[in-house]
């Protein structure tokens, strides 16, 4: 016939050399990480193959956004595996968090689950908080905040004892350095090792 509407399509050997020239429905896969990325078309010529990094055989596509689709380094085939990019992933040596950037299984170091605190420490299979330096922890907290409450009391009561002593002291201070006093005693009797449950005395 003079004219055709039909769209020439190549035909390939087992080589994968075209045996009839024309248009050819291809898979393309990025250079570097072989990851799929589109369908397209290629003009192909008689005794030609398709043009690099582009493949006959269209991919499946998974069901799940956690999966990529790459081509295998034999370029025989597509293959399916793990793909968290975009997701926090955290060291199980140090808990420091890691975008995931790249495809394929996380290192046996990194775990999507998320520590909890920082005494957390992973036992191979999750996350388990180590109460006892927790607890040293808080206590260490709460030593140094006793002790700096007893610095501020203690300087405030040497001033007003001064007054006291060499009597230019005003009622207000003389009122102020017994409930100073007071709060001292009470910031002595606190037990350090109940923390976090302390129930600080009230300055005056």
């Amino acid at each position: 016939m003079k004219y055709s509407t039909e769209i020439q399509k190549a035909q390939f050997d087992e080589q994968g050399l075209a045996i009839a020239a024309g248009w050819a429905e291809v898979y393309i896969c990025h250079p570097e990480t072989r990851e799929y990325m589109r369908a397209s078309l290629d003009n192909v010529p008689f005794g030609g193959s398709v043009v690099a990094d582009a493949y006959l055989d269209a991919p499946e596509l998974p069901t799940k956004t956690d999966i990529a689709i790459v081509r295998s380094d034999d370029e025989k085939s597509w293959l399916y595996v793990t793909d968290h990019r975009g997701k926090i992933a955290y060291s199980t040596e140090t808990r420091q968090p890691l975008e995931v950037d790249f495809i394929g299984d996380l290192p046996d170091t990194f775990t999507l689950l998320e520590p909890k605190t920082e005494f957390d420490k992973w036992n191979g299979k999750k996350w388990i908080t180590d109460t006892e330096a927790q607890k040293a922890a808080l206590v260490a907290e709460a030593d140094n905040e006793k002790a700096l409450r007893l610095n501020e009391a203690n300087n405030t009561i040497t001033y007003l004892q001064e007054a006291v002593d060499v009597d230019l002291a005003t009622e207000d201070e003389t009122a102020a350095l017994q409930e100073w006093k007071k709060y001292r005693v009470l910031l002595n009797r606190v037990d350090t090792s109940t923390a976090p449950n302390i129930d600080w005395p009230q300055k005056p």
